[in-house]
């Protein structure tokens, strides 16, 4: 539904833009990404403070999303990005 909504980004360069403008609220990146694009990513969230979980694979990261591999994904609405969070905290 996030997808047809267009409240998800995809493709890290498109992600690490969407944190450098303050639209991500959340990222999540694939625990199979290259080390190159993991350490991008999670630097960039940890910059701008934006919440972001190592999940999955990509290809089950894209599954989720209705598409084909995906590595990163950046959700873009408050509402969607807190009700995430709070299914990946633990004790919340």
């Amino acid at each position: 539904m996030a997808m047809r909504a267009r409240k998800i980004i995809t493709g890290e360069e498109l992600v690490v833009q969407a944190v450098r403008t303050q639209k991500a609220k959340l990222v999540v990146v694939a625990g199979d990404a290259s080390a190159n694009t993991m350490k991008k990513v999670t630097d960039k969230c940890q910059y701008y403070q934006v919440p972001c979980y190592m999940l999955a694979t990509r290809y089950e990261l894209g599954h989720a999303i209705g598409k084909d591999a995906r590595v990163s994904i950046a959700i873009t609405d408050s509402k969607l990005a807190e009700s995430i969070q709070h299914l990946l905290t633990p004790n919340s």
